[in-house]
């Protein structure tokens, strides 16, 4: 009896020894998680340049209307600008330059509009990769008028539109300009005009 007393107790003291021993040993770590590439976060930020295209309509001011008629025409030029965005807020500048083909005829006089450059500042809302913004700031053009003479035009332009991003580079965007240029006198063949334009263009960032 005592015999198997003591063999049970020498097993219960191996038991506990090995369970001490096992608690004691390393455990397997576990397995890290699979490597999951973070998706850039797409920005506005930057330069670009680009192209545009579009069609205008204007119309002289005072006793010009009258003796020249309205003026239509497509147009197209290139784009450079900068944004920065922040949140979704998008400010920037940009400017334009565009040959301009707006022209009209009344009675033997002609007139048209040959060169349209604006200065513009711009502010937008972004919702990831479509901005919608508006835009205003400094229009000049160049006015030629048959005959009369032709004259370099200053005033402004406002307007909007929409951009959106294919790429992280590339963009496309629509927009309408109304254009305001003054006189340069009281004279008819010097007067200025009013231009509504609407076009399209396409932006690379830098």
């Amino acid at each position: 009896m005592n015999a198997k007393i003591s063999l049970a107790a020498a097993l219960s003291v191996f038991a506990l020894g090995a369970t001490a021993v096992a608690a004691d040993l390393p455990r397997r770590s576990v397995a890290p998680a699979p490597y999951v590439a973070q998706v850039p976060v797409f920005t506005w930020t930057g330069f670009y340049a680009g192209v545009n295209a579009g069609y205008g309509w204007a119309t002289p001011k005072g006793a010009a209307e009258a003796a020249y008629g309205s003026l239509d025409g497509a147009q197209i030029g290139g784009t450079v600008g900068y944004n920065y965005q922040m949140g979704q807020l998008v400010v920037g500048v940009e400017g334009d330059d565009a040959w301009n083909n707006a022209r009209g005829s009344k009675a033997g006089a002609t007139s048209k509009a040959t060169n349209v450059a604006t200065a513009r500042g711009r502010v937008g809302y972004a919702v990831d990769r479509v901005l919608l913004f508006t835009t205003a700031g400094y229009a000049g053009a160049s006015l030629d008028r048959t005959p009369a003479t032709s004259d370099w035009h200053n005033g402004y332009a406002l307007g909007g539109g929409m951009e959106y991003a294919f790429t992280s580079n590339v963009s496309a965007k629509a927009e309408y300009l109304y254009t305001d240029l003054t006189s340069k006198d009281a004279t008819t063949p010097r007067a200025g005009l009013t231009q509504n334009t609407v076009r399209m263009g396409v932006n690379y960032k830098f």
